[in-house]
């Protein structure tokens, strides 16, 4: 390694996953374009990482295992997303809502009688991977399987293990390919997600099984971010009561909410590029080949872009947020985790009267994720009935 590709960090050292957040918001301001043998280079401000997002000839988003249509560059990228938008427009979304509806009153009703719990297990990841089941017509049980994936994968990725890796797409693609058969078996019976895969095409020819295995791994790794976004929602109105409440009386300010407190304490750390030609940026000469680490959860809280960033204000305009991504590679399954976020959110405030943190503190994940691994609950109030939240 040379002297310019000497370690600026160690996003791995304790005292850095001890507080990610605030480790990150000192390299933003200490050191912009930084080096690290796990990260490669890693660009923390706002400006630097929009103008990466930007520029897809020169910072390519080709992945080792294919995560349709994330890990494409154009022109491969354009047909692969305009066939796949259709599956989240506002139609679809609006016809799976009773499903998550139902999804979150049942995972509460457990929650309501126990009175304590942590979160993330008992309601956060079942509701996010349950919804997401519904969404592909895929039986409720199968969320577990989903649930082991994404944990490992995300072990994975901070153990920098591809045998791991290898070994977990061989996993979910044996996973795909048999929920695949089944609805071969009974073609266009259910109408969901998966059998429209089987009849999309794109430039003519219908998807490959590998395609399929792709899109859903985007798919399903969105939703592991989708669990931690919600431990994040919730935390952040367990500690502001006040908020908490206005939800409560003012159910059309959550999407606001949901936004707002996402930019300030984002669930997923970063997304990676690789250069495909020599760059500088800030100063640093970045080689053709390298990797360059978008670190999404420093952009989002940079001062030059948002006043006050560590206040979560949801009158805020978050137009420049990157918390779904920017570009091409906005993220398509945004209006999806919004509708989950949305309903969770409505569902457990009204039928609770109080949310507020007990026990151990709140257990934060670490690389590649920001969220929460626990989150110790206490709930008051009487569950509501379907008509008294209609």
């Amino acid at each position: 390694m040379n002297e310019e590709q000497s370690d600026d960090w160690d996003p791995r050292s304790p005292a850095v996953l001890l507080d990610q957040r605030r480790a990150y918001d000192e390299m933003r301001e200490r050191c912009p374009v930084a080096h690290s043998a796990f990260l490669g280079w890693s660009l923390f401000r706002h400006a630097d990482v929009s103008a990466a997002v930007a520029d897809p000839q020169a910072l390519s988003n080709a992945a080792r295992f294919p995560v349709i249509p994330n890990s494409m560059d154009p022109p491969v990228h354009g047909p692969y997303q305009e066939a796949l938008a259709a599956f989240f427009d506002q139609e679809h979304m609006a016809s799976l809502e009773p499903r998550i509806r139902e999804i979150a009153a049942n995972l509460l009703r457990p929650l309501h009688a126990a009175g304590e719990a942590d979160f993330i297990a008992a309601f956060a990841t079942p509701f996010a991977l349950q919804s997401l089941c519904a969404f592909l017509g895929w039986p409720d049980r199968q969320w577990k399987c989903l649930a082991g994936w994404v944990h490992g994968n995300q072990e994975a990725a901070f153990n920098q293990d591809p045998v791991a890796g290898k070994a977990l797409a061989e996993l979910f693609a044996e996973h795909v390919r048999a929920n695949l058969d089944s609805h071969r078996a009974a073609p266009g019976a259910a109408g969901d997600a998966t059998d429209a895969l089987l009849r999309t095409e794109v430039e003519g020819r219908a998807f490959s099984d590998d395609e399929i295995i792709g899109v859903l791994r985007n798919w399903a790794a969105g939703h592991g971010t989708v669990a931690a976004g919600l431990g994040l929602l919730v935390l952040h109105l367990a500690r502001n009561a006040e908020l908490q409440d206005r939800l409560r009386h003012e159910p059309a300010l959550v999407p606001a909410a949901i936004e707002e407190i996402l930019r300030a304490d984002d669930p997923l750390v970063a997304n990676r590029r690789t250069t495909t030609r020599e760059l500088e940026i800030q100063g640093r000469t970045i080689p053709k080949g390298d990797t360059v680490t978008l670190v999404w959860i420093a952009a989002n809280r940079d001062p030059r872009v948002f006043e006050e960033p560590d206040q979560v204000d949801i009158e805020r305009n978050t137009e420049a947020s990157l918390v779904w991504g920017q570009g091409i590679h906005l993220c398509m399954g945004a209006p999806l985790a919004r509708l989950e976020m949305r309903v969770a959110l409505e569902e457990l405030l009204a039928c609770t009267t109080g949310i507020e943190l007990v026990g151990a503190p709140p257990q934060r994940a670490v690389y590649p994720g920001d969220g929460l691994a626990a989150l110790s609950l206490r709930i008051r109030g009487e569950p509501a009935s379907s008509s008294e939240r209609a």
